[in-house]
């Protein structure tokens, strides 16, 4: 009986067999991802006019198309040779943000002076960028389209969903990372 028993076990081991892993209910194809990629490229081609719009009006300033995908010109220019924020560089600065029909979203005093660490802290990404191409002194305007600014998300306060800004910004100081 005993070789019988450990037949019956070696059998039922070797019979049981592991589950099959489950399958998804439904394949997502691309086409949710393909659409997406659709709205994004019509609301960029939208953003990108309304800042053509607003570059063509106003043909007295001198606007850089920056490598970062935003156009900026300089209120104040430094011409001397100096510095410009470098990362963990500390730069204090001060800045204001608008729509595109140049209604104050948050005023400078709203705002109040900043001090940032060069790509080491939380600061929307056209921003950042754009501190990078200026000196202590300068002011610059910023035209950010939205997936520079604030994207999709906003800001959950005053800047909504896919809002492109201005921003007119001072760089007051660079205290340099030894």
């Amino acid at each position: 009986m005993k070789p019988i028993f450990i037949l019956l076990i070696i059998s039922l081991f070797f019979s049981c067999k592991s589950p099959d892993a489950r399958r998804p209910e439904s394949v997502q194809s691309g086409s949710f991802y393909e659409a997406s990629a659709e709205r994004n490229i019509k609301l960029n081609k939208k953003e990108q006019a309304q800042i053509q719009e607003i570059i063509d009006r106003n043909p007295e300033q001198e606007y850089i198309a920056s490598n970062s995908g935003f156009w900026y010109y300089y209120n104040t220019k430094i011409k001397q040779d100096t510095i410009t924020p470098k990362f963990g560089d500390i730069v204090s600065f001060n800045y204001n943000i608008k729509d595109l029909n140049e209604n104050i979203i948050y005023s400078e005093d709203d705002i109040r002076t900043q001090n940032y660490v060069m790509d080491k802290e939380e600061l929307f990404t056209g921003l950042r960028e754009g501190l990078k191409l200026m000196k202590p002194g300068e002011v610059a305007t910023f035209l950010f389209p939205s997936q520079k600014a604030y994207g999709y998300y906003g800001d959950t306060n005053r800047i909504g969903t896919n809002i492109p800004l201005i921003c007119k910004v001072t760089l007051n100081t660079i205290i340099q990372n030894q």
